[in-house]
């Protein structure tokens, strides 16, 4: 999935006030973590995590492999904090603007 950056930056406003809704640690990506991202995903569509792992090139594997995993898109990344986006195809909740 593509988006343009008018639907990028309309995600980017809808996700300012969200709070992050999953954490990740020191021990990393795991399974549950993983299981949790994808329920968190298929439920609200766009949401936020906070990847506290080392430093910044670990921190992009890890996002790197939670895209590829979830097939889902990074929308924005500022410090720790991640915003996501998969679009739920059954029961869509975010009506993106037109290209």
């Amino acid at each position: 999935m593509q988006l343009s950056e008018s639907q990028k930056k309309y995600l980017r406003g809808l996700a300012h006030q969200k709070k992050a809704v999953v954490m990740l640690g020191n021990q990393g990506l795991s399974e549950n973590v993983t299981k949790e991202i994808s329920h968190a995903l298929a439920f609200h569509e766009l949401i936020k995590i906070k990847v506290r792992v080392g430093d910044r090139k670990e921190r992009d594997a890890i996002l790197e492999q939670i895209m590829t995993g979830q097939e889902c898109l990074l929308i924005q990344r500022v410090g720790n904090t991640a915003t996501l986006f998969k679009r739920n195809t059954k029961k869509p909740k975010i009506q993106l603007p037109k290209t």
